[in-house]
C-alpha cells in the first residue's frame, strides 16, 4: 500500500486517486498511529487538485464502511435524507429539519443525518435535540422511533467514530484558511444509507459534482440544489426567495437547470424571510411555524422542499400540488403533534 505522502505526492503532481487508493486513504487518515501533519498535507493537496465526483464518491463508500451501523435497513428503500452541505455562511434556517418533520406527518420515513452548527449559529443536530431528539442513541431505540415517528436524526459524530482523526486535521486546516474535501462530504455519508435524497450545495459549482457522486454510490433518486440570492452569494436550500439550480440524480437524472419559485406558484419572498438565528431563535420560528404563524417566505419555503421530496420518492405526482398539503402539515397542527409525540416518546 502507497503511504500518504506517496499518495500526497501524486496529488501534487494532478494526478486523481484511484478506488483503491481512496480506501486507502480513507484508512490511514482514521488512524490514530498517523501524525497529524502527513494528513494535513494530503488534504490540502487534494483540495488544491480539485477532487473529483469519483473521489468523492471513493471516501463515501470507504467512511461509510468504516461507520457504525444504525440497523435501518428495513425502511432505507423508502426513506429519504434532506441534508446540506452547510459552509454557505448565508444564515438561513434549519430548513431541512422541518422539513423532516412535515414528511413525518405525510408518512414518508425520514432518516436524517447532521451535526452541530459549524459555520452556522444553529445546526440542525443542536435544534432537533431541543426538540427533544437525543444525539447519543442506541439502534435498537433509533428503530422504534423510526416505526413510530417516522423520522430518525442520526448525530454524525456519533456514528462515524473514525472522525475522531480527522477532527483536529480539519481545525488545522480551516486555522490555515483552507477546505477539505470533508467541507462537502456530509450529505454522502449517512450510515442510515436512504435510497433517496435532497441535498443542497454550498455553491453552484457543487450542484453537478454532488449530483454525479450521488449517482455512483446508487442513489435511486434525488435532486442537489443551490439557491442564488446575488451574484456571488448562494445558500444551500430550495427557497421560495431564489432562483434554484437543481440537478437530478438517479431516476431524475434528466432533471436540471434554474427553477423559481414564481413557476411553482410562490410569490418570491425577501430572504430576510428565511434567515435564522441562534438556537434560541430557531426555537422561537419553529413554534411560530407550529402554530400556524412565522415568516410567509419561510413556511412557503419548508412547504415547497418538503412538496419536492414527495416528488422525490414518488408518494407524489407533481410537485405544485403538494406545496399546499405540506403548508397545511406545516401550519395547521400536524407538525406541533410531531414535536409533542417526539418528546413523549423519549421522556418513556
Amino acid at each position: 500500500m502507497d503511504s500518504l505522502g506517496s499518495l500526497t505526492a501524486g496529488l501534487l503532481a494532478r494526478r486523481d486517486l484511484s478506488a483503491d487508493e481512496l480506501d486507502a486513504c480513507a484508512r490511514l487518515l482514521a488512524s490514530p498511529e498517523l501524525d497529524e501533519a502527513p494528513k494535513v498535507a494530503f488534504l490540502s493537496a487534494l483540495s488544491a487538485k480539485g477532487e473529483t465526483a469519483a473521489e468523492m464518491a471513493g471516501f463515501a463508500m470507504a467512511f461509510r464502511a468504516l461507520a457504525l451501523d444504525p440497523g435501518l435497513g428495513a425502511w432505507s428503500a423508502r426513506a429519504i435524507d434532506i441534508v446540506g452541505t452547510g459552509g454557505d455562511h448565508a444564515g438561513g434556517f434549519n430548513v431541512s429539519s422541518l422539513v423532516t418533520l412535515v414528511l413525518a406527518c405525510a408518512g414518508v420515513p425520514v432518516i436524517k443525518h447532521g451535526n452541530r452548527g459549524i459555520t452556522s449559529k444553529c445546526g440542525s443536530a443542536d435544534l432537533f435535540a431541543a426538540l427533544g431528539f437525543p444525539l447519543e442513541i442506541a439502534p435498537a431505540r433509533l428503530q422504534s422511533a423510526l416505526a413510530e415517528l417516522g423520522y430518525v436524526f442520526l448525530f454524525a459524530p456519533a456514528w462515524h467514530p473514525a472522525f475522531r482523526q480527522i477532527g483536529p486535521v480539519r481545525r488545522a486546516l480551516a486555522a490555515r484558511g483552507e477546505r477539505s474535501i470533508f467541507n462537502s462530504l456530509g450529505p454522502l455519508l449517512n450510515p442510515g444509507r436512504p435510497a433517496h435524497a435532497l441535498v443542497g450545495a454550498a455553491s453552484p459549482a457543487l450542484v453537478v459534482k454532488l449530483a454525479a457522486a450521488l449517482d455512483r454510490l446508487g442513489l435511486s433518486a434525488g435532486l442537489v440544489v443551490h439557491g442564488l440570492i446575488e451574484a456571488d452569494r448562494g445558500i444551500d436550500e430550495l427557497t421560495s426567495a431564489t432562483a434554484n439550480l437543481v440537478q437530478g440524480v438517479g431516476r431524475l437524472d434528466g432533471v436540471a437547470g434554474s427553477w423559481t419559485p414564481e413557476a411553482f406558484g410562490l410569490v418570491r419572498a425577501p430572504f430576510s424571510d428565511i434567515a435564522g438565528g441562534d438556537l434560541a431563535a430557531n426555537l422561537a420560528l419553529t413554534d411560530a411555524l407550529a402554530s400556524g404563524g412565522g415568516p410567509a417566505g419561510l413556511a412557503d419555503t419548508i412547504a415547497f422542499n418538503a412538496a419536492v421530496a414527495l416528488w422525490i420518492v414518488g408518494a407524489r405526482p407533481e410537485i405544485r400540488p403538494a406545496i399546499a398539503e405540506s403548508r397545511e402539515w406545516l401550519l395547521g397542527g400536524a407538525v406541533r403533534r410531531k414535536i409533542a409525540a417526539t418528546r413523549e416518546f423519549f421522556a418513556a
